[in-house]
């Protein structure tokens, strides 16, 4: 069994149901997840897998809950700090996914280590972004289930 936060950045509210749903597959799997919805170093163990759920806001910025805390791990040092990273946006725009993009390459400045290539759920392609997040994480856990 092997420990998860998962960490949500939302404006409208996807984020969100894809974390409760990436939450339930990881129950189902006998692990423990906790969502964070606003989310705060102190709270976070930084020897769990962190699941980073994100959308993009404006041009290309992480939504206003999450700002903070990626202000916060600008001047850490994460390296017991495994992470995956969720990203939702519209490629309609060029700001695609740049949220998530943002997250994951002040993840990798601190020392934190991805452990697969982020997953960017287009949502004129998946209207329902908990399926394809869903479909993603049980492939990993199925392939990582041993360091998980």
């Amino acid at each position: 069994m092997a420990k998860f936060e998962i960490i949500v950045g939302s404006v409208l509210g996807a984020s969100e149901y894809v974390a409760d749903a990436l939450q339930e597959v990881l129950l189902s799997h006998t692990h423990s997840a906790e969502i964070h919805l606003t989310p705060r170093l102190s709270e976070l163990d930084q020897s769990a897998n962190w699941v980073i759920c994100t959308s993009t806001h404006g041009a290309g910025d992480l939504p206003d809950n999450i700002q903070p805390f990626a202000d916060q791990l600008k001047t850490q040092t994460l390296t017991t700090t495994p992470f995956l990273v969720v990203g939702l946006g519209d490629s309609s725009y060029d700001t695609y996914c740049h949220g998530s993009i943002q997250i994951e390459n002040i993840m990798v400045k601190a020392g934190a280590k991805l452990l697969c290539p982020a997953l960017h759920i287009d949502v004129l392609n998946h209207p329902i972004p908990e399926d394809a997040a869903v479909e993603w994480l049980k492939d990993w856990l199925k392939n990582n289930e041993q360091t998980a």
